[in-house]
C-alpha cells in the first residue's frame, strides 16, 4: 500500500503560484541576477524557478527534501543567468526547514548556515581582495543565515508558547484538585461534626424510649420522657448550629461559640444523667493547670480543643450505648507540648439493659480528628475477665502548640 501523499496547505499552494508567476515576469522583463554570459540559454534558469517553486508544495510536509533539493536547484541557477525570484524562493524553504523540520536540524541549520556565512566571507575577501567581496558574503547571509536565524526565533516563540499553555493548563488542573479535595475534606469534617454533636442526642433518645417502651412503670416513663425531651432540645440546637456555620461560611457574620474543654463538667453531667437507666457513672478529673495567666498553661489552640471536646463527646457517646454497669472515667491532662485525653469504660461481658446500635463511625471520626492536627489515637479493651472485668480504653493525644495545628 502506497503512503498517503499529505494535501498542500493552501498558504504553501500561493507561495508557490506568486513565486512562478514573478519568477516568470522577471525573465520576460529581462531581469537577472548574473549579468556576465553563460553557455546556458536563457530560457533555463526558468528550469530551477520551477523546481524550487514546487518544492514550496512540501515545505510543511518534507521540509529536510524540499533544502536539500532547494539548495541544488538556486546552485544550479548560479550556472544560468539567475532569477531573483528563485533566490527568494530558496529562502523561504531554508526558514521552513527550521521551523517546520524535526528539532536537531532547527538547531543545526542557523549554526551551519552562519559558519557558512564566515567561511564565504574569508574565502571571497582572500580570493578577490577587494572591499567588493564583502558583499558576497553579504548576500550569503542573508540568503541561507538569516532565514535560519529568523526561524529559530519563531520557532523558539512558538515552543514557549506551548510550554506556557501547557503550563497553564497543569496550573488549572492542579487547582481543581485541590479544590476537589478541599471539597472533600470539608464534607469530611461536617461529617464528623454532625455526627459527634447528634449521635450523643440520639443515643440518648434510643436508649431511654426503650427503656420506656420495655418498663412499664410510670415513674421511669416520665422520667425517660424528660431525658428524651432534654436531648431532643439539645440535639435541635447543636442542629441550628451547625446549620447557621454552614449558612455563615464565606458571610459577615457574628462568630459561632466552639465547644471547649471548659464545658467538659456539663458534658458529663449529661451523659451522667443519660446513662444512669444503664447503670453508669461518669467521673471527670481535669489534671490541666487552671487558667493561662501566671504559672497556668498557655491557651490551647482552638482546633485542638475542638478536637479534644469531641473525642471525649463521641467517648462518652459510646459508653452510653455500650458500657456494662460501673463508672467510666474521663481524664484530661496537658504536660509540655502534648494535651493528653483518655476515657475508661467497663466493658465486662455483653451489656445488659437498653442500648442503641453503632455504626463505628465514632471510632474514625475520632482517629481523623488527632491525626488531623498531628496526634494519635488509640481506642481497645484492656485488661483479663475477673472481678473488675476488662475496660474500654481510648487514648489520644494532641499537640498543645499553634504550629501543630497548621497542617
Amino acid at each position: 500500500m502506497t503512503p498517503k501523499i499529505p494535501r498542500p496547505h493552501r498558504d504553501d499552494v500561493l507561495l508557490c503560484v506568486i513565486g512562478v508567476a514573478t519568477g516568470f515576469l522577471l525573465w520576460a522583463l529581462g531581469v537577472h541576477t548574473n549579468s556576465t554570459a553563460h553557455l546556458l540559454p536563457h530560457w533555463a534558469t526558468l528550469v530551477p524557478l520551477v523546481c524550487l517553486g514546487a518544492l514550496e508544495l512540501v515545505r510543511r510536509s518534507h521540509p529536510r527534501t524540499a533544502l536539500i533539493v532547494g539548495t541544488v536547484g538556486v546552485i544550479a541557477d548560479q550556472f544560468t543567468v539567475g532569477s531573483l525570484a528563485t533566490v527568494v524562493i530558496f529562502t523561504d524553504l531554508m526558514y521552513a526547514a527550521v521551523v517546520y523540520g524535526k528539532p536537531a536540524m532547527a538547531r543545526r541549520l542557523p549554526v551551519s548556515t552562519g559558519l557558512i556565512t564566515v567561511v564565504v566571507t574569508i574565502a571571497a575577501v582572500a580570493w578577490l581582495r577587494t572591499p567588493q567581496s564583502l558583499l558576497i558574503g553579504a548576500v550569503t547571509g542573508l540568503v541561507c543565515f538569516a532565514p535560519a536565524l529568523t526561524g529559530a526565533t519563531l520557532r523558539n516563540h512558538r515552543e514557549a508558547a506551548v510550554a506556557a499553555r501547557l503550563r497553564a493548563e497543569q496550573t488549572a488542573l492542579l487547582a481543581e484538585m485541590d479544590r476537589s479535595q478541599a471539597v472533600v475534606a470539608e464534607r469530611a469534617r461536617m461529617a464528623r461534626e454532625l455526627h459527634d454533636m447528634v449521635a450523643n442526642h440520639l443515643s440518648a433518645i434510643a436508649i431511654h424510649s426503650t427503656a420506656a417502651l420495655s418498663i412499664d412503670s410510670p415513674a421511669t416513663s416520665r422520667e425517660a420522657l424528660g431525658v428524651i425531651r432534654e436531648n431532643s432540645v439539645q440535639g435541635l440546637a447543636e442542629m441550628r448550629r451547625l446549620i447557621g456555620l454552614l449558612r455563615a461560611a464565606g458571610a459577615e457574620t457574628e462568630a459561632v461559640a466552639v465547644p471547649s474543654l471548659d464545658a467538659l463538667e456539663a458534658l458529663v453531667e449529661q451523659a451522667r444523667t443519660n446513662g444512669s437507666a444503664s447503670g453508669l457513672d461518669f467521673v471527670l478529673h481535669d489534671e490541666r493547670a487552671p487558667g493561662a495567666d501566671g504559672d497556668g498553661d498557655a491557651p490551647l489552640p482552638a482546633p485542638v480543643e475542638l478536637a479534644a471536646y469531641r473525642i471525649v463527646q463521641e467517648s462518652l457517646t459510646n459508653a452510653v450505648k455500650h458500657a456494662s454497669p460501673g463508672t467510666v472515667t474521663v481524664r484530661v491532662s496537658r504536660c509540655d507540648t502534648l494535651l493528653r485525653v483518655g476515657v475508661d469504660s467497663p466493658h465486662a461481658g455483653r451489656p445488659t439493659g437498653p442500648r442503641a446500635p453503632g455504626s463505628g463511625a465514632g471510632l474514625v471520626g475520632m482517629r481523623e480528628r488527632a491525626e488531623l492536627l498531628g496526634g494519635s489515637f488509640t481506642a481497645g479493651a484492656h485488661g483479663a475477665a475477673g472481678a473488675t472485668g476488662t475496660m474500654w480504653r481510648v487514648r489520644a493525644v494532641l499537640p498543645a502548640e499553634e504550629r501543630a495545628t497548621e497542617r
